[in-house]
């Protein structure tokens, strides 16, 4: 399994997020294409404290196919998030289960934007304002 895990501690490298409400979705209209097979994935890791998955809480902000494989941009609610590095492990192993090992996956958390309950989709419930 090839997983690589990038921290970014400023301003993400592109400004091309999702906004609130609206995580980027898959642009290939090929449901078997490996970005929307990893957003597919990414809809199965759930949040131990929150019990909702990282899609519909917001935390996953943009995936995109590279020339090596699958890039992924996403936060956590807190930098403190007792989950940091868990997540982004669950986050990047899901990924690479879906599409093989033969495809590399790249997490990269970023803190901006900042994650806030405004970005949780109206179809996550109770935890939305």
């Amino acid at each position: 399994m090839k997983i690589f895990l990038h921290k970014h501690v400023g301003a993400s490298r592109e400004p091309n997020v999702a906004e609130p409400d609206q995580p980027q979705r898959p642009l290939s209209r090929d449901p078997g294409s490996l970005v929307a097979r990893a957003w597919e994935a990414l809809g199965g890791v759930y949040d131990p404290e929150l019990c909702m998955d990282i899609v519909s809480l917001g935390l996953v902000y943009e995936i995109k196919e590279t020339g090596a494989g699958i890039e992924i941009k996403m936060t956590l609610t807190t930098p403190g998030c007792p989950a940091s590095e868990s997540l982004v492990e669950l986050a990047g192993a899901a990924v690479s289960k879906a599409l093989g090992q033969a495809v590399a996956v790249v997490v990269d958390l970023v803190w901006d934007p900042p994650w806030s309950p405004d970005m949780i989709r109206a179809a996550a419930g109770p935890l939305r304002r």
